[in-house]
């Protein structure tokens, strides 16, 4: 490793330690579908997952076995029909599952439940897994019933999740141990029932409430009509790409992960994480780093502009400092930082201070719109004007009728936002005494109509 690669390594370690401390403690469910256990990448998901355990987060794997079962079923001359059932206006797949096609599906989920413990118990020195000594947890944790009768087709021993079993779900996990559930569910009358893992998942995670739910799909996350990720979306906007997708291209796995999510952040999971099995550490970049490699989906959205505290002084004078060093914003003490946060708005991601800008009311009329800080990595996506406007509406509740900017370097965005140049002594009183002329800024007005 060169000192460069050193540098980068040191600073992604250290930019990760606030997820390391927020994670602890947290419980999160995955849902691995088996076509992530047959992948090559899935060694490399083992070793993430370990190392997840080993850092204090809660984990709970629900795995799927379709593509095996798929296999196994054709490997035993056994067709089993499919029908596509409308469940909340999306068509999910659902095997209809008779005595013949269970037996075969539970030496399936008991073949692939062996070589998921094995895959967490290699402990070689040379591995990432030396010195981990996991125990990996299984059980009756999934209480079902039968999926039934839908449109007139009996679905025999496929079920759904009636029940689960969080009190013995969390012995487990506060022991230490992983909890791995199949998608195999049992009824009290002793019946068993094969369940998608699709809703094992989605009831686990919302049973636990947990923190987060992470969908392993094969692609990175969900895609825009351009091919490219989405990065994050609140549950509202995934509501309404979903409508739109189904419209043009009808379902397939992607936006069956993305309505899972949705679901989940829909009653008590506060984040679902769409991320590609196929993309060796996905895992840990979604996690551990700000933009992550997948698709958030969240309760709220993943960006707040609200007003700044007192909390947020050292978030503000880190995103100042540059602009102030290259003479594009006038210093600011802490202190004076601190005297003056109340006028302060900020946009806040992941708990960082990505924008920030302030409003001072000089007069009964007049406010002047002030240190407009974006952060270099996020100065797309209108966050500027974003902030300009809610300052606008803000000064415009407290009864002002213009507001001023001093500037040196933006004139043209601010005219580009309704602004228009006006004379120094065009200034109100109290701000043509304090005017910088050695700065030399320009001065701009906004009637706020």
């Amino acid at each position: 490793m060169d000192e460069m690669d050193s540098k980068q390594y040191v600073n992604w370690f250290r930019q990760s330690t606030p997820y390391i401390n927020a994670y602890r403690g947290k419980v999160f469910v995955i849902l691995l579908p088996g076509e992530a256990i047959g992948h090559d990448n899935f060694w490399n998901i083992a070793h993430d997952i370990t190392l997840l355990n080993s850092l204090g987060v809660k984990l709970v794997l629900c795995f799927g076995a379709r593509q095996q079962i798929d296999s196994a079923l054709a490997k035993a001359n056994i067709v089993s029909d499919t029908h596509d059932i409308v469940t909340h206006q999306v068509h999910n797949k659902m095997r209809v599952t008779d005595s013949a096609t269970l037996d075969v599906i539970k030496q399936v989920v008991g073949k692939l439940r062996i070589d998921v413990e094995a895959s967490f118990s290699m402990g070689l020195i040379n591995s990432p897994m030396h010195g981990a000594d996991l125990t990996l947890a299984s059980g009756n944790f999934i209480v079902a019933k039968p999926f039934g009768i839908q449109n007139g087709i009996d679905f025999g021993l496929t079920g759904e999740v009636r029940k689960v079993e969080v009190d013995a779900i969390r012995k487990q996990l506060d022991n230490g141990n992983i909890v791995l559930v199949s998608s195999l569910g049992y009824s009290p009358t002793g019946e068993v029932f094969n369940l998608t893992v699709e809703d094992v998942a989605c009831s686990t995670a919302i049973a636990l409430k947990a923190d987060k739910l992470l969908i392993y799909g094969s692609e990175a996350g969900i895609l825009d009509q351009d091919g490219e990720r989405i990065s994050k979306l609140s549950a509202e906007e995934a509501q309404a790409l979903i409508k739109e997708k189904v419209a043009q291209t009808g379902i397939d796995d992607e936006l069956r992960n993305l309505e899972l999510g949705v679901k989940a952040c829909g009653a008590t999971v506060k984040r679902s994480q769409v991320i590609s099995y196929e993309d060796d550490g996905a895992l840990l970049v979604e996690l551990f780093t700000r933009d992550g490699i997948g698709t958030l989906i969240t309760q709220e959205q993943y960006e707040s502009l609200r007003p700044a505290t007192i909390k947020d002084v050292g978030g503000v004078l880190e995103l100042i400092e540059p602009l102030e060093l290259q003479g594009i914003l006038v210093h600011r003490s802490r202190e004076l930082l601190e005297a003056e946060i109340e006028q302060f708005s900020v946009i806040e991601r992941e708990g960082m201070i990505i924008a920030c800008a302030a409003l001072y009311p000089l007069d009964t009329s007049c406010g002047e719109i002030a240190c407009i800080a974006i952060h270099k990595d996020y100065q797309a996506n209108g966050r500027g004007e974003h902030l300009l406007k809610a300052l606008e509406v803000q000064a415009r509740k407290i009864g002002l009728t213009h507001v001023i900017v001093l500037t040196t370097q933006t004139t043209h965005w601010f005219m580009e936002n309704g602004f228009q140049p006006i004379a120094v002594t065009e200034l109100p009183e109290k701000k043509q005494k304090m005017y910088n002329y050695q700065r030399n800024s320009k001065a701009l007005k906004k009637a706020l109509n």
